[in-house]
């Protein structure tokens, strides 16, 4: 297994270029083991055998954790074996124990490059560009290609609700819903999915809703019509105007918590989701919503 060109053993010093650098060529799987663990004995044979029938489709990293404290601190290693798998510099899965090599195939395989990926690239280029028509048909291309591939249907559902609302958007809801629905439940739980469900969620308010321009007049004539901000918080948050999309969202929470049983809250909170932790919009109204519940 030492002489394996898919297995090494990497250490503190050489694991940003060993798992990180490489995760971004090929994806590395990770095992935190230590010799004193008897399942972990039992699993390395099945990872090494693996790496070597995938034959450098993935690289098989062996991290000490005994010797390696701060890389086990690092991850979080509370158990052993854990073994995590690294693409583009980041952890994407992870198993607990000793797992069969089927389910062990299985999660690799979820990771590797796709045949539909190419076509996937084309579709991004050409929305980038603005060419919607042709990055549509190229992403449903892709779908139809490979219909079990998670990263096609979210694609295509972020371009299809991405799209300014129009007579529509009603189809494009649906087309969405399908595709979104069709994801496994794990994958279901991701943010960039909730994000997306949460697009579908003010495309839907947008969809009943009177013009923006009665709608800013309604809310300047009251500032408590909960109805009003609601609707005029999805037209904001969809024309990508976030801080004011919160900011009604917010006075809801404040006027009226009762409206759609608390929806200013529930939907700011999706909002959130949308924009990522990251978003310095995201920490400022997290902030004030905890001060205003508080």
């Amino acid at each position: 297994m030492a002489h394996s060109p898919f297995v090494s053993d990497v250490t503190r010093a050489d694991f940003a270029s060993q798992v990180l650098e490489k995760s971004r060529q090929v994806p590395v799987l990770v095992d935190f083991w230590a010799a004193w663990c008897g399942p972990c004995q039992m699993l390395m044979p099945v990872l090494a055998r693996v790496a070597d029938d995938y034959r450098g489709r993935f690289h098989l990293a062996k991290v000490n954790t005994d010797a390696e404290r701060e890389l086990a601190t690092q991850y979080g290693i509370r158990s052993l074996p854990t073994v995590k798998l690294f693409r583009d510099g980041a952890v994407v899965d992870e198993f607990l124990g000793v797992q069969s090599e089927t389910v062990i195939r299985q999660l690799i395989d979820r990771h590797l490059p796709r045949p539909a990926d190419a076509t996937i690239e084309r579709a991004l280029a050409a929305a980038q560009a603005g060419r919607t028509d042709e990055s549509l048909a190229l992403f449903r291309s892709a779908v139809a290609e490979d219909p079990s591939y998670d990263r096609a249907k979210i694609e295509l559902a972020r371009v299809l609700l991405t799209l300014p609302p129009d007579g529509n958007v009603a189809t494009r809801i649906a087309e969405s819903e399908k595709l979104l629905d069709g994801l496994p439940p794990v994958k279901r739980s991701d943010a960039d999915v909730i994000g997306l469900r949460t697009r579908i969620d003010f495309l839907r308010i947008v969809e009943s809703a009177p013009p923006l321009p009665e709608l800013e007049r309604m809310v300047a004539a009251n500032p408590t019509d909960a109805q009003a901000l609601y609707q005029l918080s999805a037209h904001k948050a969809l024309a990508g105007d976030y801080e004011p999309a919160m900011e009604y969202l917010l006075e809801m929470v404040r006027r009226d918590r009762r409206y759609g049983d608390d929806a200013g809250r529930k939907t700011l909170v999706g909002l959130f989701t949308l924009l990522g932790n990251g978003n310095p919009l995201v920490t400022k109204y997290r902030g004030l919503l905890s001060r205003t519940l508080n």
